[in-house]
């Protein structure tokens, strides 16, 4: 789990890589489960008058699918992970669910923070409630970077940016009544390039008759102001973070990680990911040993399933 990757290894204990290879293997053929790894170490949560937050974010492993991870944010650890296809309704569906039978009824988060994409936001309020559920302001202001060039001709572009920025400054009402004021004021001197269009010089070789000239423009102002409620949910709810960035630390370090040990097939992967998730759980080396025990006795060969000839 540090920083040294197989080839590191062999060079410093002096093996072949075959016999590094050997030696990991029974850990990628047997992971532990999210499931398992709570029983060992039970789920913890703060006091009855207290309520928690959950954080879900997914970790592409590039064309192989995406490992969903559900956080709590207020205790800092990890409730459940799983590997899919996509990030899709029914995906996300299946591990919400495995959420709500982790923690069961009387422990449901009271609050969520997303990246707020569609099938996200469905899953949530389908499976958790009618919660406040905050969008990542981390995530939005990478997609206004990512739309609005810091270096744009236009002084639209550059401005709606300034703005986007100054969204993570928002502290109190106040301070949102005045970014919405400034937002307002661009929509006031700017709101004109949203409908400009351009036509093609060639009309025969495209099938597209028009399109909106600054289309990252339009689609940088609706993040600013579609569902904007939930750009603030953490002004009425002081236990709501404004951003998930314990869980995009995590992300990071993961992927850091991945790349460190490139080469491993997806399932292996996937299994590296179990075991990360599960080593964070470990505090103490009593803590260890509690996982080791619980891990050998699954390895062991189930008497039911021995059959003799």
């Amino acid at each position: 789990m540090g920083k040294k990757n197989r080839s590191q290894i062999v060079e410093e204990e002096t093996v072949c890589r075959k016999t590094i290879s050997g030696v990991f293997k029974i850990f990628f053929d047997t992971p532990l489960s999210p499931e398992v790894v709570n029983q060992v170490f039970l789920l913890s949560f703060p006091p009855a008058s207290t309520s928690w937050v959950l954080s879900l974010d997914g970790t592409w492993l590039r064309r192989f699918g995406v490992i969903m991870i559900y956080w709590n944010q207020t205790t800092g650890e990890c409730i459940w992970w799983s590997w899919e296809k996509s990030e899709s309704y029914l995906a996300l569906g299946t591990g919400l669910q495995a959420v709500v039978d982790q923690v069961g009824i009387e422990h449901l988060p009271t609050g969520a923070v997303s990246d707020w994409k569609g099938s996200i936001v469905s899953g949530v309020a389908s499976y958790l409630g009618n919660i406040p559920h905050q969008r990542c302001l981390a995530h939005v202001k990478r997609d206004l970077d990512r739309l609005l060039p810091k270096h744009s001709p236009y002084q639209a572009t550059l401005e709606l940016r300034k703005i986007g920025h100054q969204l993570l400054q928002v502290k109190t009402d106040k301070d949102k009544q005045a970014w919405l004021t400034l937002l307002s004021v661009w929509e006031v001197f700017y709101g004109h390039v949203l409908f400009e269009r351009s036509t093609p010089n060639n009309p025969t070789k495209t099938k597209r008759r028009w399109w909106y000239t600054h289309g990252n423009v339009r689609r940088a102002f609706r993040i600013l102001t579609k569902d904007q409620d939930h750009l603030f949910e953490y002004l009425s709810h002081s236990e709501i973070p404004n951003t998930n960035n314990t869980l995009e630390g995590i992300n990071s370090d993961l992927k850091a990680k991945l790349r460190n040990h490139r080469g491993m097939k997806a399932d292996q992967q996937f299994h590296f990911v179990s075991w990360y998730l599960t080593f964070k759980k470990v505090k103490t080396k009593n803590d260890l040993r509690k996982l080791w025990d619980r891990w050998k006795r699954l390895k062991k060969p189930n008497p039911a399933t021995v059959f003799v000839t």
